[in-house]
C-alpha cells in the first residue's frame, strides 16, 4: 500500500485515545458535581408545541453514547427527554436505553426514536415501491422490542429531505395507525437537508406533532430555517433542534472547539425552539450542557465566539447539495462531507466508513480530476476534504471498532 493511501494510524490512535479523557474520574466526584448542579437555580422549561409535554430546554442526544451510567446521571440531574434511533450503533443504542429505562417509572422520562423509511433513495430523494406502510410498522416493532417498552413518546421518520417523503401517504397512514395502537404518542420527522421545505410540509399536516431539525449558527440558510420554525410553532408543532454544535470543532485537527454553551444559547434565543438534543458522551459535557438550562443569556464572550466562529470554515455541511451539480462526476459530495464531519468532528470512524462504503466510494475517488470543479457556498476546499476522508477506506473495519 502506497504512502498516499496510508491512513495515519499514529494520529488516528492519538485522536481515539483522547476521546477517553475523563473516563477515569471516580464516580463520587461526578456524583458530587451533579448533585450540586441539580440543587442550584431553576431549570428552564418550554412546552413542546401542543403535545402537552413540558421539557427542559436541554435534552440528551444519545447517539454516540454507550455508557448507561451517563444516561442514569442525566436522569438524576433532571434531564427528562432522550433521543435515539434504530440505526444508532447498529441497534445497540436502543438496547442500552432499554436496559436503563426498564428500572424507571415510565412517566419519569420521555423518549424519541427514529426510523429510516424504506424505499427512499437517500441521494436523489426518489420514492420507490418499498416505501410502504408495512415497512414503517415493522421497524417500529423492532425498536419497541429493543427498548423493552410498549410505546415511545415520539417516533420520527429519520433524515427526511423533501416534502414528498414527509407527506408520502403510506408513511402518514403508518404513523396514524401506530398512534391508534398506542405504540407512539406523537409523530415527527427529523431533517438535516432542505429543512425549510420539510418543516413547511410538516406545518401543513395534522398527522405530525413534532419537528426535529438541524439548526446552528454556521448554517448559511439559518434565517430561512428560523422562519419556517416560527411557522410550524405557530401551528402548534413541537420544535426540537439538533446539530446545534455544528460538528463540535471548526477544524479537523480539533484545535478550535465550538463553545458548546454559546452554541446552545444561540439556538435557544429562538423561543420557538422548545428543546435541544446535543450529543453527550462524557460527564463533563453533561454538566456543561446542563448549566445552560439555568440561564440562557449570552455573555459578551459567548457572543464574540459566535460572531468570530461564524466567519471561519467549520466541519458542518449544510447539505444544500449545490456541490453535486458542480461535480462533473456527480459524486454525493454532501454525503462525503457528512462522513468527514463524523470522522474529524465526532470521531465516529466506523460510521464515517459505513457512509463512504454505502455510496461505493474508493480511496482514489478523485483520481480522474486534475482540478476540482466543485464550488461550496461555505467555502470548503472540497477536494482536500474528500482526500482527507477517503483515506479511511484503506483502514480495515475491525481496526475502527
Amino acid at each position: 500500500m502506497g504512502k498516499k493511501n496510508d491512513f495515519n494510524r499514529r494520529n488516528f490512535l492519538k485522536l481515539s485515545a483522547a476521546g477517553t479523557a475523563g473516563a477515569f474520574f471516580t464516580k463520587p466526584v461526578w456524583q458530587d458535581k451533579i448533585s450540586g448542579l441539580k440543587n442550584e437555580g431553576t431549570v428552564i422549561k418550554r412546552k413542546l408545541g401542543n403535545t402537552g409535554l413540558e421539557l427542559p430546554v436541554v435534552s440528551m442526544g444519545v447517539m454516540r453514547s454507550d455508557n448507561p451510567a451517563l444516561v442514569k446521571a442525566a436522569l438524576d440531574m433532571g434531564i427528562q427527554h432522550f433521543d435515539t434511533a434504530q440505526v444508532y450503533q447498529g441497534g445497540k443504542n436502543e438496547n442500552m436505553l432499554g436496559e436503563v429505562f426498564k428500572a424507571c417509572k415510565r412517566e419519569t422520562f420521555t423518549l424519541g426514536t427514529k426510523i429510516i423509511p424504506e424505499g427512499v433513495d437517500r441521494h436523489t430523494g426518489v420514492i420507490g415501491p418499498g416505501a410502504t406502510r408495512e415497512s414503517i410498522t415493522e421497524k417500529m416493532d423492532i425498536s419497541l422490542q429493543r427498548l423493552q417498552m410498549d410505546y415511545v413518546d415520539i417516533l420520527y421518520l429519520h433524515a427526511v429531505g423533501s416534502r414528498e417523503v414527509a407527506l408520502h401517504p403510506p408513511f402518514l397512514e403508518a404513523l396514524k395507525s401506530l398512534k391508534q395502537q398506542g405504540k407512539i404518542r406523537f409523530a415527527g420527522v427529523s431533517t438535516h437537508m432542505n429543512e425549510p421545505e420539510v418543516i413547511e410540509a410538516i406545518s401543513e399536516s395534522d398527522v405530525y406533532d413534532v419537528v426535529l431539525t438541524a439548526y446552528n449558527f454556521t448554517m448559511q440558510h439559518r434565517e430561512s430555517v428560523k422562519e419556517k420554525i416560527a411557522l410550524a410553532a405557530g401551528k402548534g408543532k413541537g420544535i426540537i433542534a439538533m446539530k446545534t454544535m455544528a460538528g463540535g470543532f471548526l477544524d479537523k485537527d480539533r484545535t478550535k472547539p465550538v463553545n458548546c454553551r454559546a452554541a446552545l444559547k444561540w439556538v435557544l434565543q429562538d423561543t420557538n425552539v422548545h428543546t435541544t438534543i446535543p450529543g453527550i458522551i462524557a460527564f463533563d459535557q453533561l454538566i456543561e450542557n446542563f448549566g445552560v438550562m439555568e440561564n440562557l443569556e449570552m455573555t459578551d464572550e459567548e457572543k464574540a465566539h459566535i460572531e468570530t466562529a461564524r466567519l471561519q470554515s467549520c466541519l458542518y455541511c449544510d447539505q444544500c447539495r449545490q456541490c453535486t451539480a458542480s461535480c462533473k462526476h456527480h459524486l454525493p459530495v454532501n454525503e462525503i462531507m457528512r462522513a468527514y464531519m463524523y470522522a474529524y468532528g465526532y470521531r465516529q470512524y466506523e460510521k464515517a466508513l459505513a457512509l463512504m462504503e454505502e455510496y461505493r466510494m474508493q480511496a482514489e475517488v478523485c483520481r480522474d480530476c486534475s482540478q476540482c470543479t466543485v464550488s461550496c457556498p461555505k467555502g470548503f476546499i472540497v477536494a482536500d476534504r474528500i482526500a482527507g476522508i477517503a483515506r479511511i477506506l484503506s483502514v480495515p473495519r475491525d481496526f475502527l471498532t
